[in-house]
């Protein structure tokens, strides 16, 4: 009777063990699993968002080339595999407007949201004062490499800069990859040299309308921006109808 005890005991900690382990990581609505990472008080997703239906089961669209100019629809809400090439997706994810990232379905799983400008500052300000940073960075604030992952990022000399040894890059195992951007005009841009993520919050500011070199103002959604050949990770406001990354975070 006393073996058999143990036994049962013994499984019902293995259960809570495995249960436990299965914690540390999400699955969106198309069964997709995540690898999540706890750094400070939040808890992020450590890969890029690949789902193609929001989280009510609606599907998402895409365009039909790739590549179609989009610039003359309001809202558009597309999601797309960099350059059309649906075999990026397991690893860079899918690219998606920022009016997908907003959508009141969301697109990020149960309990989990796409992050607001002020919840990316949470993460980059636990990083810059917790001693993430790459050394004498202008206050501390070169914590690019501690965010992003140790392949894919095109080579560079400068000291600091992303994509150079990034094999001592990662130090949070966030994995920020450089997944690229689709602009408005269907072109897909710096792959391996740049990566992008969403928040859910607008601004107001310039942008260049697809490759044309014009400057447009209009209303736009803040972003942050890690590139290949610098040190610090970027924020800007950006065309609600480019194409970019997406990765949740877990609700409070």
């Amino acid at each position: 009777m006393h073996n058999k005890f143990l036994k049962f005991f013994s499984i019902i900690f293995i259960c809570v063990r495995l249960t436990n382990c299965r914690s540390d990581s999400v699955k969106d609505i198309d069964g997709n699993v995540y690898p999540t990472v706890k750094i400070g008080a939040q808890v992020w997703m450590a890969k890029n968002l690949m789902t193609t239906k929001y989280n009510n089961g609606d599907l998402i669209g895409t365009t039909t080339p790739a590549n179609l100019n989009i610039e003359d629809e309001s809202t558009p809400k597309y999601q797309w595999a960099y350059d059309g090439n649906e075999s990026n997706v397991d690893t860079h994810g899918r690219l998606y407007t920022w009016y997908v990232a907003t959508d009141i379905r969301n697109i990020c799983p149960t309990k989990w949201h796409v992050p607001s400008d002020s919840e990316w500052t949470v993460l980059t300000d636990y990083l810059i004062k917790n001693g993430y940073s790459f050394g004498n960075g202008y206050k501390r604030m070169d914590i690019a490499k501690s965010l992003s992952s140790t392949t894919g990022w095109v080579a560079d000399e400068t000291p600091g800069s992303t994509g150079n040894d990034p094999t001592s890059n990662n130090r949070t195992g966030f994995t920020a990859l450089p997944s690229g951007a689709r602009l408005e005009d269907g072109n897909f841009y710096l792959f391996g040299h740049i990566g992008n993520w969403w928040s859910t919050t607008e601004g107001k500011g310039g942008f260049m309308q697809g490759l044309s070199g014009v400057i447009v103002y209009t209303p736009c959604g803040k972003i942050r921006t890690i590139y290949h050949d610098y040190c610090y990770v970027n924020r800007y406001c950006n065309n609600k109808k480019y194409g970019m990354s997406i990765r949740c975070l877990k609700d409070n």
